[in-house]
């Protein structure tokens, strides 16, 4: 009899906790942001994920009328951040901005302390950004075509050159081996800057690098662009061939910049983000400070994001299994 008394006196009691904290969360969710953003960019200051989110940091602090801090997090290859973030509270004020490596690194580090799919909830693409194949401009070959040709007839002249095991520039290449039937060795530096000054001094003759690396020295004629590693041609280099027109099929390695959230993040949150990053991308000045940097605004749906990393894990698991890529 007491029993049940309680059960009756408790019921009511609890319906109307549990109806509270809804109404709570929902006001929260209404009044976002109402206070200063994080950030978390799981790369050391000055490099390409921090440039971008400095691009646009002060377009989403009008956006969204508050502050946004970086918290560079480096380490790990960017697993140290990107840890950071998984573990903040899913409440919209910690937002992981990193690059496409997201899709990568499951595959270089098998133990990650964290979950790429299950801990994450996309937000949006900022960015993309293409690797470009460059060479010394005394070397043999001035098109993929002559390439392949001369790696085939004189393997052991040619070599390919990235800025580390498991880097994008690495998988350009690796890919690249696996389409075009060819066997071009990897050497791999520890930074943009080392690789670059080997293949200009001729110590390497190719190099698959970010477009922003070698941005320069291809316009001064330092270097020679042979393709691009995207399926569209680059805006920032657009008389430069992308591998599949230069008849390599089903080669694609898009470098991006994106932004996600910790898992069960409110939907209401990640759309206020998401709208924010598709006013922001379309905006002009936002667009040629991109294109300085040789890349070019997505935007997009949160969904799209999602797809693009449910896609890339198993293709790059694969090509890392295949190639044999292991961590330095």
């Amino acid at each position: 009899m007491i029993g049940s008394t309680h059960a009756r006196w408790l019921r009511p009691l609890l319906t109307a906790a549990a109806t509270l904290g809804i109404a709570f969360g929902a006001a929260a969710q209404n009044g976002y942001p109402d206070k200063p953003i994080r950030f978390v960019v799981p790369y050391p200051p000055g490099g390409g994920t921090d440039v971008i989110a400095r691009i646009v940091q002060g377009k989403f602090q009008q956006a969204l009328g508050q502050p946004i801090v970086i918290d560079n997090r480096g380490g790990g290859g960017g697993s140290l951040g990107t840890d950071v973030a998984a573990k903040s509270p899913p409440d919209g004020y910690t937002v992981l901005f990193t690059l496409s490596s997201h899709t990568i690194n499951p595959a270089i580090f098998p133990k990650l302390p964290f979950d790429t799919l299950k801990d994450f909830e996309p937000v949006g693409t900022v960015a993309s950004l293409p690797q470009i194949l460059v060479a010394h401009p005394g070397f043999a070959a001035n098109s993929v075509a002559e390439l392949i040709k001369v790696a085939k007839e004189r393997p052991a002249f040619v070599q390919f050159a990235s800025v580390g095991n498991g880097s994008p520039g690495h998988l350009a290449g690796e890919l690249f081996n696996i389409r075009a039937g060819t066997d071009i060795v990897h050497v791999p530096y520890r930074g943009g800057g080392p690789a670059i000054n080997d293949v200009l001094g001729g110590q390497v003759p190719l190099l698959w690098v970010s477009i922003p690396a070698a941005a320069q020295f291809v316009k001064t004629g330092r270097l020679k662009a042979l393709a691009v590693s995207t399926t569209k041609r680059s805006a920032a280099f657009p008389d430069v061939p992308t591998v599949q027109e230069a008849g390599v099929p089903d080669f694609e390695v898009d470098s991006w910049y994106a932004m996600f959230v910790p898992a069960k993040t409110p939907k209401p949150i990640i759309d206020k983000l998401n709208k924010a990053l598709n006013q922001i991308v379309a905006d002009a000045e936002i667009k040629e400070k991109l294109l300085a940097q040789g890349s070019e605004g997505v935007g997009g749906s949160a969904e799209a994001l999602g797809k693009v990393v449910a896609n890339e894990l198993p293709k790059w698991a694969k090509l890392v299994k295949q190639a044999n890529i292991k961590a330095d």
